[in-house]
């Protein structure tokens, strides 16, 4: 088993040969190395051309795993997800695994598909299985969806995701333009990064291994209760007709753990809870029409509750 330490020695080495290519944004690896770890899946929103698909593309390489893309389309069938039988003129049933059987999925652009094959991926992304024509098949471990979404009111053709959808996320996280600096270094550097040159670092053993010495980092009770107060406090505010669900607290419980072993500590702190708020809570808050109006997101309410509620000494 790793200790904390070794554990923050793989996950720097893993930020080290991504930054190669993906240059700024350290944020959205975090988020995909917190809910790797945390067996969960992350959804990035943002722009077109913010190398999200390069990301997801090599972060599969670095952990060594099988990596499968997604392009959603209006016109996508559940069965291009999840795979579908085919019959012989003997009358043998062969299975054909869709493109949900890998390591790491990219489903890209999910909004631009309807709900029906949206709803494709929630039994994959809770059970870790698809069932189809009444069989279960088991997926690969570990597995993660790494799902990318045009932001409302971007384009045409958006079917946007419900609720339970999105609280299937673990983190939510944006990827937005770089600074005119960091994009005159990726400009300079295209030809090299479109060559995707990273190395495989850990294997499946290590991606075991940290995942258990993220489940034996400690919690105080204190740490526990701050993060439900803070989801209690969202819940209860009257610019917001739907609160984060339990789950929501569950995985800001998770992810903080992951963020204590990035810094090498096997306990957790209130700064992790407070690096990992946002992208936890901010996709499962729905605003009261009036709030909205009033122009108020669902990251100022988070920041509110950041503010307001006690942190434990």
């Amino acid at each position: 088993m790793f200790s904390a330490e070794e554990c923050s020695e793989k996950i720097r080495s893993i930020r080290s040969e991504l930054s190669k290519i993906f240059i700024g944004k350290e944020n959205i690896v975090d988020c995909l190395l917190a809910a790797l770890f945390s067996e969960g899946h992350v959804l990035i929103e943002g722009y077109p051309g913010t190398a999200k698909t390069m990301l997801a593309k090599a972060f599969a390489k670095v952990i060594g795993g099988t990596f499968k893309r997604i392009q959603f389309t209006p016109d996508t069938l559940p069965t291009d997800v999840t795979g579908f039988y085919v019959y012989t003129l003997s009358g043998e049933k062969i299975f054909r695994e869709g493109p949900v059987f890998a390591n790491i999925v990219l489903a890209d652009e999910l909004n631009r598909t309807t709900p029906r094959t949206q709803a494709a991926l929630l039994e994959a992304m809770q059970e870790k299985q698809v069932t189809i024509d009444g069989v279960t098949h088991k997926l690969p471990w570990p597995f993660m969806i790494v799902a990318t979404q045009i932001p409302l009111g971007v384009g045409i053709g958006v079917y946007p995701l419900s609720e339970v959808q999105v609280d299937r996320f673990m983190l939510r996280t944006f990827s937005g333009y770089n600074p005119p600096e960091e994009e005159v270094e990726v400009v300079k550097r295209i030809d090299f990064i479109e060559e995707l040159p990273v190395e495989n670092i850990i294997n499946w053993r290590d991606v075991r291994w940290i995942v258990e010495a993220g489940k034996r980092v400690h919690v105080d009770e204190n740490i526990v209760r701050y993060i439900i107060n803070l989801s209690t406090h969202i819940r209860r505010h009257p610019s917001v007709s739907l609160g984060p669900s339990p789950r929501a607290s569950i995985s800001l419980y998770k992810a903080s753990r992951i963020s204590a072993l990035m810094d090498g500590r096997d306990y957790v702190i209130p700064d992790d809870v407070k690096k990992f708020a946002h992208p936890a809570l901010d996709h499962r808050i729905r605003l009261r029409a009036e709030a909205e109006i009033e122009g108020i997101k669902p990251e100022d309410i988070v920041e509110e509750a950041l503010r307001e509620v006690e942190v434990p000494k």
